[in-house]
């Protein structure tokens, strides 16, 4: 990557922390606040929503730190370490945990009519779609162990030769 790319990347994952926060300290509270005077039978699920969103946010936003210190490693060219393996983890558990709220959102909209079955079921389709990303991010940490793994073993036989000679 160059640095132009990371640069721009670091940008992009500021504006989205930044956001995320501005939606998670202002929106969030003035739409609860907002809510209706007296609370039909469905109020916990305008407020699920909500907490949904806040939660979704914040896993985004871990997500985007540990990228933005992937990014750096990059730029440094100490990606192939054990050190990165910890942010692509937090990556994983991030992604897992939206999915996993995304299904309980799911769950908690179906019942009753405030909600169409056709957007529970989409919840649920998105969930799942969640989930695949989180499986792509666990293959990518073993691609990553393995260049891992090849750039220790040449280090190792880069300092046998360097012996040798």
């Amino acid at each position: 990557m160059g640095r132009a790319t990371i640069l721009l990347l670091k940008i992009v994952l500021a504006a989205a922390i930044l956001g995320g926060l501005f939606v998670q300290c202002f929106m969030i509270p003035l739409a609860i606040a907002d809510g209706p005077t007296p609370a039909p039978p469905n109020e916990y699920q305008r407020i699920s929503v909500l907490i949904y969103l806040g939660l979704l946010l914040l896993a985004l936003q871990i997500c985007a730190l540990c990228v933005w210190r992937l990014a750096s490693m990059v730029h440094k060219r100490t990606v192939f370490s054990p050190a990165a393996f910890k942010f692509v983890n937090t990556i994983i558990g991030c992604v897992g945990f939206a999915a996993l709220l995304t299904l309980a959102l799911g769950v908690i909209l179906a019942p009753g009519e405030a909600v169409p079955p056709g957007i529970v079921l989409l919840v649920g389709g998105l969930a799942l779609a969640m989930g695949g990303v989180a499986l792509i991010v666990i293959i990518l940490r073993l691609l990553l162990k393995q260049a891992t793994d090849t750039e220790l073993e040449a280090t190792h036989l880069r300092d046998e030769l360097g012996e040798v000679i």
